[in-house]
Formats: structure tokens, C-alpha cells, sequence
């Protein structure tokens, strides 16, 4: 059992961040590698698989309703269990029905637990120490990574497993994992009673913006920039463990300081120099023929998502706090829009002309950069309207 002094909502919050990096970290790790060499796939049904993963993002919204008969905190231990199941699951299917069966299941419970992960993140801290946090956070998923990453590479390179076994291990340590939380930690009260419906506001329409196209930007990166790496480049699992883990020792460092650095800069600054930096990664992705170039792109590109916390405290600092958790679900499926159609779409386009796939990514940054220089002036108004009602 846990002592009381740590059973606190920062130290659930850090735990079931590190456990859900650990599970998924796992299952993205082994993908590529597994569906090429077991289920003899291409572009065209990498593209529809992702594609399948992401319906349950679309479907984020939900989860407002199901909050009608759950807890948050209940709700994302039940997340994190199906996750965790889907991932058992998955290398026992090794034909395609079977990974786009089990691929859903375990992204059910992914996005729905990140869903109400991030609605309470922003319900429990504070805004001045938010940004601080979730770089912190961050970190933790570089920790959870690195060793997911470590565990993989041992296993296949040492040990020759089965990737039956290691998808296994990896969704029997999460179950357990959840039961552990369950038991240790209490239940936690929310500073503000959040509503229970569904909320779209139009002064929020920057935000939703800005979300979508960082969905995306981020489906172009999950799906095509790893699949290159085996496909072009002949990258076994052992690399792509090997590569990941660089991914997460750099964020490990730099996301604490990062989250720091964009309390100080503000989020406007923050999110143009992500901007900026992801249109040179896409075009590089585009052009590049030399395997260790790409690798060292998808290093960078990685270390960018650590920007996107000035995204999550933007919407803290322009959003009314009993929205929060109904527009998380939303955010969420806004995000996904773009999530469910561009793997398919992209797949196809995968197999004529891969360099316009990151082309086009390079244009998605384009108009979010432009969207971005807005950011100042909607939190001017966001504070004008938060004094009118005091």
C-alpha cells in the first residue's frame, strides 16, 4: 500500500500517464514490424488500419454521456483496462480482420482515457503551475517509454520472442497495473462540477482549429513517418525500439524545460516556432534518401509534440471550468476528423507518390502557423470576458 502523503492527485495522475505510455508504447512499437512481416501489409491496409484506430477518437464526444453514470477518475481506470486487453489481444490475430478488430479495442480504451486524462489535468492544477506539469508529464511518458522501448529491444534482439508473447506481457502488466490503482488510490473530488452535456462554443472556434489540424499533422507522423522507416529504409523492430527510445531520452530532458519555457515566452510564440520548425521536418520527410537523415528528422519532429502543451494551456486559459470536461471529449473528436480520413485517403496516395503524403503535412503546418498568430488576441478577450463576469 501506498503512503498517505502520496496518494495525491498528481502522483495518480503521473502513475496512470506512465502506465497507459507503457502499454501503447508497446503496440506502436511492434506495429509496423508485426503487420509487414506477419500480415504481409501495405500502405493500403497500414492506411485502413490507422484509420480504424481512430474511429474512437472521433467518437471522443461520447464520453460526456457515459461521465452521466461514471466518475472521471472510474472512467479512465476502465479506459486503461480495455487498453490493455486490446493489446493482449493483438498478436494472437496476426491476419488482417483480426488486427483491425483488435487494433479498436485497444483504441477505445486509448482514446477514451485520454480524453478524461486530459479534462482532468486541466480540472486539477493550477494555471500557473499547468504548463510546468504537463512538460513534467511529458516526461514521465519518456521514462514509461524508454524502458517499454528498452524491454522491446531486449526481448527481440537477446531473447527472439514471439511478438504474441511480448503483446502479452505487455497488456497483462497494464491489467494489473490498473487493479493496483484501483486498490491505492482514493477517490478524488473535482474542484468544479463539470458539465454533463455536450459544449461547442463558437469563442472557442481558434482552439478547435488549431486542434484540427494538429490531428492531422500527428496521423502523417504516426503513420507514415514510422512505416518510411521499415518500408524505405528496412528498419528492423530492434531499430525502431532503438530509435524511440533517442525520441524519449530527448524529451526526457527537454519537456520539463519546454513546459517551464512556455509559461515564460506565452503560447502564441510557442506554437508559431513548432509551426515553423514541423514545415521544414515534413518537407525534409519529403526529400530524404539517407536512412540515418530520416531517422535524425523523426527525432526532431518528435521532440516537437513537447510544444503542444501551449495548445492545452491556451484552451485552459480561454475556457469556462465547467467546460472542460465536455470539451475535452470534443477537442478530442475534432482532432480526430482528420485522424479517421487521412490514413485511408493517405494510404492510397502512399503507393503513387509518398513525398506529396508529407507535402501535404508541410501545408497543415502552414495554416496552423497562420492560425496561431491569432492566439494573443483570443486570450485578450478571454481575459476581458472573465473580468465582465466578476
Amino acid at each position: 500500500m501506498l503512503p498517505q502523503d502520496l496518494k495525491t492527485k498528481k502522483v495518480f495522475l503521473i502513475v496512470s500517464v506512465a502506465l497507459v505510455t507503457l502499454v501503447f508504447s508497446a503496440w506502436t512499437a511492434l506495429l509496423n514490424n508485426f503487420v509487414i512481416e506477419k500480415a504481409a501489409f501495405t500502405g493500403v491496409e497500414i492506411g485502413l488500419l490507422q484509420s480504424f484506430r481512430e474511429i474512437p477518437g472521433f467518437l471522443a464526444f461520447s464520453a460526456v454521456f457515459v461521465l452521466l453514470i461514471l466518475r472521471e477518475q472510474t472512467f479512465a481506470l476502465l479506459a486503461l483496462a480495455l487498453l490493455s486487453i486490446g493489446v493482449a489481444l493483438t498478436g494472437l490475430f496476426p491476419f488482417e480482420i483480426g488486427l483491425y478488430v483488435t487494433t479498436v479495442i485497444m483504441s477505445i480504451g486509448f482514446h477514451y482515457f485520454e480524453t478524461i486524462n486530459n479534462s482532468l489535468s486541466l480540472q486539477w492544477l493550477k494555471r500557473d503551475e499547468a504548463p510546468a506539469v504537463l512538460g513534467q508529464l511529458i516526461s514521465v511518458k519518456a521514462i514509461a517509454s524508454l524502458f517499454t522501448y528498452a524491454v522491446v529491444w531486449l526481448l527481440f534482439s537477446l531473447f527472439s520472442i514471439e511478438y504474441w508473447q511480448a503483446y502479452m506481457i505487455f497488456g497483462g502488466l497494464g491489467l494489473l497495473a490498473v487493479i493496483w490503482l484501483w486498490l491505492n488510490f482514493p477517490r478524488f473530488e473535482n474542484p468544479v462540477e463539470q458539465h454533463k452535456k455536450l459544449i461547442f462554443r463558437k469563442i472557442y472556434w481558434l482552439y478547435y482549429l488549431l486542434t484540427f489540424f494538429s490531428g492531422a499533422r500527428r496521423q502523417i507522423f504516426m503513420v507514415f513517418a514510422g512505416f518510411m522507416m521499415v518500408e524505405k529504409f528496412g528498419y528492423s523492430a530492434a531499430n525502431i525500439a532503438s530509435l524511440f527510445m533517442i525520441n524519449h531520452l530527448a524529451n526526457l530532458y527537454i519537456a520539463p524545460k519546454i513546459g517551464r519555457w512556455i509559461g515564460r515566452i506565452g503560447e502564441r510564440k510557442a506554437l508559431t516556432i513548432e509551426y515553423s520548425g514541423l514545415i521544414l521536418v515534413f518537407i525534409g520527410y519529403a526529400l530524404v534518401d539517407d536512412a540515418m537523415f530520416a531517422a535524425a528528422l523523426y527525432v526532431v519532429d518528435h521532440l516537437f509534440f513537447a510544444l503542444a502543451i501551449a495548445l492545452k494551456t491556451f484552451f485552459q486559459k480561454i475556457a469556462d471550468p465547467k467546460d472542460i470536461a465536455s470539451s475535452s471529449g470534443v477537442s478530442f473528436t475534432i482532432n480526430h476528423i482528420a485522424a479517421v480520413v487521412i490514413p485511408v485517403l493517405f494510404g492510397i496516395l502512399w503507393l503513387t507518390n509518398p513525398a506529396l503524403v508529407f507535402y501535404l503535412g508541410a501545408g497543415f503546418a502552414f495554416l496552423s502557423l497562420c492560425l496561431a498568430q491569432r492566439v494573443d488576441i483570443e486570450l485578450e478577450i478571454a481575459r476581458i470576458r472573465e473580468r465582465a463576469t466578476i
